[in-house]
């Protein structure tokens, strides 16, 4: 069994869900973001990471971005590794490829706390990630319509950019 047919079994997803063999797949590091007006399935594993995947279904525009800091602190911050750059640039290449800001919806995923010496403030790294991605999309008027986030748990997260669905594994 693939890993995604086995995500699928796991999220109680048919296999008939999965991509077809014509669709590009790209895997996310940290720091990175894709976005396609072509079908294209993105892969990532989070942890206190974000990913947020945001989509227009009439044009089929979608992507994901993959972020590992809240702020900006110091100097090389224009770079995906942030939440501030990641955010606008993702929302930038959308709009470029063809998505228009008011038909976009969000979903958002990651930002746990993975470290249990930080999990009794509440307001850890993987908190803070959150926080800014709901503060953009609220201040943007752009609706979240769906989340998993929080948590003591990474997650796998498979998105496609043409449909909008997104499936999400614990690990």
């Amino acid at each position: 069994m693939s890993a995604i047919e086995e995500l699928l079994v796991t999220s109680g997803l048919a296999v008939r869900d999965v991509a077809a063999p014509e669709v590009h797949a790209v895997y996310l590091h940290a720091g990175q973001l894709h976005v396609s007006p072509e079908p294209v399935q993105i892969t990532t594993i989070l942890g206190s990471c974000l990913a947020m995947c945001v989509w227009d279904e009439a044009s089929g525009v979608g992507g994901m971005n993959h972020y590992m800091l809240p702020q900006d602190v110091g100097v090389n911050c224009n770079t995906p590794r942030y939440a501030k750059f990641a955010i606008r640039q993702l929302f930038d290449e959308l709009l470029f490829a063809g998505a228009r800001r008011s038909r976009l919806q969000a979903r958002l995923f990651g930002g746990a706390c993975v470290m249990a010496s930080f999990q009794a403030n509440g307001f850890d790294l993987g908190s803070r990630n959150v926080q800014v991605a709901r503060q953009f999309l609220e201040d943007s008027g752009i609706p979240i319509v769906s989340e998993d986030v929080g948590g003591t748990h990474g997650r796998k997260v498979v998105f496609r950019t043409d449909t909008g669905l997104a499936m999400v594994r614990r690990v």
